[in-house]
C-alpha cells in the first residue's frame, strides 16, 4: 500500500540532533495475550555487594550526619560499569555542489553523539537512553580502561527512553547489579556516575529529592522518575544512579534548566522500570506494557471538597475498560485507589511509575476507597493492546466506555497517536473507528484480522467519528 497523501521543552541527557545530548525541561514550567505457561528466568544477576558492609536505608537516611556516608565502595564498585557511549549518525546532504565540494565529494555526513551506559550483566549487556543512540548507524561503546567495543542495539522502548546495547569480548566484564528502586527513599543517599562533557568516569552526589516525578501531566505516555539533586549534565544520559551499595537504581535521563547546564534537579528512569523493559526484549523481542485498566487522576482537593471527604490523595478512577482486569476483579467507576502492594498512591505518576514495572497477567493488590470504605481488591493486569497502521499512519488502541461514551459510538476503537506530518493535518487524534471496510470492530484484535487478510495493494476504507460524532469516511491505497 501507499502511504495516505507551555512552554515545556523536554530534551532527552547527552549530544546535539537527539545523539546523546541532555534532556532538558524549561524551568520555568513548573501481540498477542502473553501466557505465564513458561517461567521466564532472567539474566540479570542480583546484588553482588553484602549489604551487611553498609548502612541500611533507615541508617543511611536518618544518621548520615553523625556516621557520615563513606561513598568510596560504591564508587569504586560501579565505575568501571558505566561506559562512553558514542552514536555515529548519517544523513544526506543538500545537492549544493559548494557542500558537495566541503565534503569531499560524498553526499553524506556523519554526525557523532555520545551519552553514557551501564553494563548489568558480565558478558556485556548494557542499558542507556534511546535518544543517546536513537538513529545510529554505527553505536561503539567505550570503557573505563579505554578498551573500546562496537555495540549491537538489541532492542528499545522510545516511550520509557531506555534502549538495550550489547558488547562481546572473551573477558567478563564489570557490571553494576540491579537494586529494588521501589525500595529507595526522599533524603537517601546517591550516585550518578557517568561521561558529562566527554569527562570519563565522573561521579558526584546527592540525595533522592523526590519520587514519582513527572515533567508534564499532559503527555500521554506519563513518566515517573526518581528526582535527584546529583549533578548530572550533557553526556550523563544513560549513566547510573546508585544507591550507597553500589545497587543500580536508576537510568540518569533529563535535567531542568534554562542554559542546558545542571542547575539543581536531575531525573531517572527508576530501575525497576528499566529492569523490566530489558527482560521483556530479551524474552518476548519487545516490551509488553501492562494495565490495570483504569482511566482516571490524580484526585484533587476541590474533587474532595466536591464529595465531601476529607482527604486529597490517590487516584480517582474515571472509566474502566471493558474486559480489562480492573472490571473483571470489580473495580468501579468513582473509585479511588490509595494503595497498590501496600504502596501509596498519591499521584497519578505514583501508579503509572509502579504498574510499568510489572507484566501482564501479574496480579496487584489494589486498596481503593468506595463509599468511605477502605476496600482490597486482587487485579490481574491485562496486556496494553495497541497497534499502528504504518501504512496509514496512525495507532490504535482499545476504546474505554468513556471514549465511545464521547463520540456516542455503541463500538469502535481510538486513534491514539497520528504517525506521521501526513495525517496530523487532519487532526484524527483522539477520534474513534467504528468499521474498517463497512465491518464493525470492537478491539484491536479485529483491526488486526481484518488487514491480516487483506492482499497487498488492496484498497483500505477506514470510518470513524468525528468530535461531532459525524461518520467520515477514509480510503487507503
Amino acid at each position: 500500500m501507499k502511504k495516505f497523501a507551555s512552554l515545556l521543552l523536554v530534551g532527552i541527557v547527552g549530544g546535539a540532533v537527539a545523539l546523546g545530548t541532555q534532556k532538558i525541561i524549561d524551568s520555568n514550567t513548573s501481540k498477542d495475550d502473553v501466557s505465564n505457561d513458561v517461567t521466564f528466568t532472567s539474566p540479570l544477576p542480583t546484588p553482588k555487594l553484602q549489604t551487611t558492609s553498609m548502612p541500611t536505608y533507615d541508617t543511611a537516611t536518618n544518621k548520615a550526619a553523625t556516621l557520615g556516608i563513606d561513598f568510596t565502595v560504591a564508587a569504586k564498585e560501579t565505575v568501571n560499569a558505566v561506559v562512553h557511549v558514542k552514536n555515529v549518525s548519517t544523513y544526506r546532504r543538500p545537492r549544493n555542489y559548494m557542500d558537495y565540494l566541503r565534503n569531499g565529494g560524498k553526499l553524506e555526513k556523519a554526525i557523532v553523539g555520545a551519552g553514557s551506559g551501564v553494563i548489568v550483566t558480565q558478558d556485556g549487556y548494557i542499558v542507556t537512553n534511546n535518544h543517546v543512540i536513537k538513529g545510529a548507524s554505527e553505536v561503539r561503546v567505550t570503557l573505563n580502561n579505554n578498551k573500546s567495543y562496537e555495540a549491537k542495539i538489541i532492542g528499545s522502548d522510545p516511550n520509557a527512553d531506555i534502549a538495550l546495547l550489547k558488547i562481546t569480548s572473551d573477558e567478563k566484564f564489570d557490571y553494576i547489579p540491579f537494586g529494588n528502586s521501589d525500595n529507595t527513599k526522599i533524603g537517601e543517599w546517591v550516585l550518578a556516575v557517568g561521561n558529562p562533557f566527554n569527562l570519563t568516569s565522573t561521579v558526584t552526589a546527592g540525595i533522592i529529592s523526590a519520587k514519582a516525578r513527572d515533567l508534564d501531566e499532559n503527555d500521554r505516555n506519563m513518566q515517573s522518575f526518581i528526582q535527584t539533586d546529583a549533578a548530572i549534565n550533557p553526556g550523563n544520559s544513560g549513566g547510573a544512579l546508585v544507591n550507597t551499595k553500589g545497587e543500580l537504581i536508576g537510568i540518569n535521563t533529563a535535567i531542568t534548566s534554562q542554559t542546558g547546564s545542571y542547575v539543581g534537579y536531575a531525573f531517572a528512569v527508576p530501575s525497576n522500570n528499566a529492569r523490566k523493559i530489558v527482560e521483556d526484549i530479551l524474552e518476548y523481542g519487545d516490551v509488553q506494557k501492562a494495565i490495570l485498566g483504569i482511566s482516571g487522576g490524580t484526585f484533587s482537593q476541590n474533587a474532595a471538597k466536591e464529595l465531601g471527604i476529607n482527604y486529597s490523595q490517590g487516584v480517582f478512577v474515571s472509566s474502566v475498560s471493558k474486559n480489562s482486569g480492573a472490571e473483571k476483579s470489580g473495580v468501579k467507576k468513582g473509585d479511588i485507589i490509595k494503595k497498590i502492594d501496600g504502596y501509596a498512591i498519591r499521584k497519578f505518576s505514583d501508579l503509572t511509575g509502579y504498574v510499568n514495572s510489572k507484566r501482564p497477567n501479574d496480579i496487584l493488590n489494589v486498596s481503593i476507597m468506595r463509599n468511605d470504605k477502605l476496600i482490597d481488591i486482587p487485579v490481574t493486569l491485562s496486556l496494553y493492546e495497541n497497534y499502528q497502521l504504518k501504512d496509514i499512519g496512525i495507532e490504535i488502541i482499545n476504546a474505554t466506555e468513556d471514549d465511545l461514551a464521547r463520540f456516542g459510538a455503541k463500538h469502535g476503537v481510538k486513534i491514539n497517536q497520528v504517525l506521521n506530518n501526513t495525517m496530523k493535518r487532519y487532526g484524527l487524534e483522539g477520534y474513534i473507528i467504528t468499521e474498517i471496510d463497512d465491518t464493525p470492530v470492537n478491539s484491536v484484535s479485529d483491526v488486526k484480522k481484518i488487514l491480516q487478510s487483506k492482499a497487498e495493494n488492496e484498497d483500505i476504507m477506514v470510518s470513524f467519528l468525528d468530535q461531532n460524532g459525524e461518520k467520515k469516511h477514509f480510503v487507503f491505497n
